[in-house]
């Protein structure tokens, strides 16, 4: 991988790490249109890079890793029991998952849902949670049961926690904010097993590559997560949809 695969894969990550719209189907794509063999280094660099959007969790919302929000991060460990045990009981089954097909069909079912969801699930904005921390444990569960669905290649971490959050009753920001929260143990305890699995791979000759990559992700992931909740003040999940639909045709045309 060059400096400028570097800085592509590093946007890419970095921008749809926290989308509804899966970062993980996309650098899959983006790989092989760029030529970047799976090897070794780049899954080093793919551990590198989204470090460097778990930074950018922690310095969007510095004032929430206190131990003054023990209560909040309680919900959101609860959350991250589902997938952590099933993730970590079927890790070789969900590896023979990764194809370009599977990605495909889940970002068009995933478009679907988002869509139904948006027309029917939503309940009326007076009733909403509209605060992360006024998340009940039972809705935290919930949304951590949604989020195993993120372990199917295609249908998007924060895709699946977005839809168990909104069909729990949080408002879309909200929603959204508890995603970019329940990312933080989710990718911490993924990024933690590749760095002892891949740790030999971060060689002297690598260093440059890596950098580039692990800055281009921060500062692009830190204002993504700024401009999606902006975004959210003004529409819907709805274009996220559409664009996870066309973006899967494509992808079965192409493949």
């Amino acid at each position: 991988m060059d400096i400028f695969q570097s800085i592509i894969m590093g946007i890419i990550e970095g921008f749809t790490e926290f989308l509804p719209i899966s970062s993980t189907g996309h650098l899959i794509v983006a790989s092989d249109l760029l030529g970047i063999d799976q090897t070794n280094v780049t899954k080093a660099y793919e551990v590198i890079i989204q470090f460097a959007a778990i930074l950018a969790v922690v310095l969007n919302y510095k004032e929430k890793f206190t131990i003054k929000k023990i209560d909040l991060w309680t919900k959101v460990f609860l959350a991250f029991i589902p997938i952590g045990a099933v993730g970590f009981l079927f890790s070789h089954q969900i590896k023979e998952l990764f194809s370009v097909n599977v990605v495909a069909t889940m970002f068009i079912i995933g478009g679907i849902i988002f869509l139904i969801v948006e027309k029917f699930y939503i309940p009326q904005e007076q009733h909403l949670i509209d605060d992360v921390e006024k998340v009940s444990l039972k809705k935290a569960m919930i949304i951590g049961i949604a989020q195993v669905f993120a372990l199917i290649p295609g249908t998007s971490r924060a895709g699946s926690t977005i839809i168990g959050a909104l069909l729990v009753g949080l408002s879309r920001k909200a929603s959204a904010e508890f995603s970019f929260l329940l990312a933080f143990p989710v990718m911490s305890a993924v990024t933690a097993y590749d760095l002892l699995k891949h740790y030999h791979e971060f060689s002297s000759a690598n260093l440059e590559v890596l950098a580039v990559g692990f800055v281009v992700s921060f500062f692009v992931a830190y204002l993504t997560i700024k401009l999606f909740l902006k975004f959210l003040e003004r529409f819907t999940f709805v274009a996220f949809g559409v664009y996870r639909i066309i973006f899967g045709v494509i992808l079965l045309l192409w493949n």
